[in-house]
């Protein structure tokens, strides 16, 4: 496979970014350029929900000039992708269109877990590095201008991530309204932080043991890498040397701190937000070590497409990682393990043997792995309501690499599990706003969980061996068990008539085993 010139653009809070990158098997992703241009988006849609006319204007010149010099690199593909600042614009999709028309660019929204997978998948650019620290407890640090994600990680495995609304522009903000002067930021930072992160340490930290800290900024990260570039030692810094750090840049005033980190005199009270930040979670981490990779969210935008281009493979599982992060809200909602294992290995059974006939693709297979692990997690508030619980805890939980419309597809999937299933076309709140194809996507994962949920009706784990084959219109399901199944069988058209309808294959139990 021959090379290919690829862009990324970041319209981000603060800043607009584009970044050109050459990929090839050889070198993988290799940066050519990188342009910034900065621009206070954040500040003005967190208060007013709108970009002004003026910056409307500033954006699409911008863009164009970023097209030109796309263009002059002989860029084939790229991506562009807003953030917080965009994403919360009450008129995104006019701003979408009048971009479009004026510079020919396609501009995108991420979701919050969207954007953090992809600042997360940029880290792996490091991929030696990263793969070294990760072996020990890490939490990933992700400072935006809206909210931070802190993202813990256990042995290669992530097993916990959660977005708090405490942004550097939104504290910044704050701080413009309440007149603090920098010397008082500390203090008053420090005030309205800690209160959120001593909910998130009672419910994710408890004894658990943070080693390393793994910072993603636009202010700190870039300082600290400047300050040790010894080889081999770039960006990492001890617990203690941070805190010099932020003492030593605390006693200047702006123009000594700008002239002696090499930052503009404008970015310093973003840098001491993001900076106090970091400090109050080192504090309620205990954390030994701190590394700033250096990434940002371009660098995850080209990471994700080479992947997808095979331009680079990556040891690490990334989609292990969305897996991880459900097993571990399944544990928080009291789900079992034993249950989502056995609805698990019957559900993936069903789908891999019924591929002609479903036309899903591998992705869905893991939304329905998803949907298998957080099948019942509504009862861990209402028995009764079991199926608007479910998808209530899901929609207000970040799973971190699912898009929005992928979230909502699990949700469904799990509601329409335990309730009436709703019609494309009915008017149902819990469909709105899911394509035709989405919503069939619904449909089909939801009739496959039906049938794996009417095979283990009564949570026992009755079958040890399961095996399905497409034969005319039937799916038969072979199951391997001496255990009395009168049950499973007596209540299991109720669950298979929906697979009936959705695939018009009607799924028919035999008991290679009687007792």
């Amino acid at each position: 496979m021959n090379g290919e010139v690829f862009a990324a653009i970041d319209l981000g809070s603060y800043e607009m970014a584009l970044k050109i990158f050459e990929l090839s098997e050889k070198n993988g992703v290799r940066e050519l350029d990188h342009v910034r241009h900065r621009m206070d988006l954040g500040s003005e849609t967190y208060a007013s929900g709108q970009i002004s006319t003026g910056h409307v204007e500033e954006m699409i010149r911008i863009l164009s000039e970023f097209r030109q010099i796309m263009k002059s690199y002989g860029a084939t593909h790229y991506k562009a992708y807003g953030t917080s600042a965009v994403r919360e614009t009450r008129d995104f999709i006019i701003l979408q269109e009048l971009i479009r028309q004026r510079t020919h660019l396609q501009i995108d929204v991420l979701s919050n877990s969207e954007q953090r997978f992809l600042d997360y998948k940029s880290i792996a650019l490091k991929n030696e590095q990263f793969q070294e620290i990760i072996k020990k407890p890490t939490a990933i640090i992700d400072i935006g201008g809206g909210s931070i994600q802190i993202s813990l990680f256990e042995k290669d495995a992530l097993v916990a991530t959660q977005n708090l609304k405490t942004g550097v522009l939104r504290l910044h903000a704050i701080m413009n309204t309440v007149q603090a002067t920098r010397f008082k930021y500390f203090e008053l930072i420090s005030e309205l932080v800690n209160t959120q992160l001593a909910v998130f340490s009672k419910m994710y930290l408890n004894d658990r043991k943070i080693e390393n800290l793994i910072i993603i900024d636009d202010y700190v990260a870039p300082v600290l890498r400047r300050i040790k570039n010894e080889p081999g030692k770039v960006g990492y810094a001890s617990s203690a040397e941070y805190r010099g750090f932020l003492e030593n840049a605390s006693d200047r005033n702006t123009m000594e701190v700008a002239k002696r980190f090499n930052i503009p005199e404008e970015n310093i009270p973003l840098l001491y937000v993001s900076a106090i930040l970091i400090k109050c979670i080192l504090e309620i981490t205990k954390a030994e070590y701190l590394w700033a990779p250096g990434v940002t969210l371009c660098d995850g935008i080209a990471y994700e497409y080479a992947e997808k281009k095979n331009f680079i493979k990556t040891p690490h599982d990334f989609e292990q990682d969305i897996v991880s992060c459900a097993k571990n809200i399944s544990k928080r909602y009291m789900g079992s393990k034993s249950r989502r294992e056995t609805l698990w290995q019957i559900a993936s059974t069903i789908f891999d043997n019924t591929k002609k006939i479903h036309g899903l693709s591998k992705r869905d297979r893991l939304l329905l792995q998803v949907a298998t692990m957080l099948h019942d997690c509504g009862k861990y508030i209402s028995m009764v309501n079991l199926g608007d619980c479910s998808y209530n805890i899901i929609m207000s939980t970040e799973i971190i690499g699912l898009s929005h419309k992928e979230r909502m597809i699990v949700a469904n999937v799990v509601r329409y599990n335990h309730e009436e299933f709703d019609h494309f076309g009915s008017g149902s709140p819990y469909i709105e706003g899911l394509s035709y194809e989405e919503y069939l996507k619904v449909a089909k994962l939801t009739a496959i969980l039906r049938v794996t949920n009417g095979l283990d009706r009564t949570h026992k784990q009755k079958f040890k061996d399961v095996k399905v084959t497409l034969k005319d219109h039937e799916m038969i399901i072979n199951i391997d068990t001496r255990a009395d199944i009168t049950l499973e069988k007596g209540l299991f058209n109720n669950r298979a008539s929906f697979f009936e309808e959705v695939f018009g294959i009607k799924p028919i139990i035999r008991q290679k085993r009687i007792m």
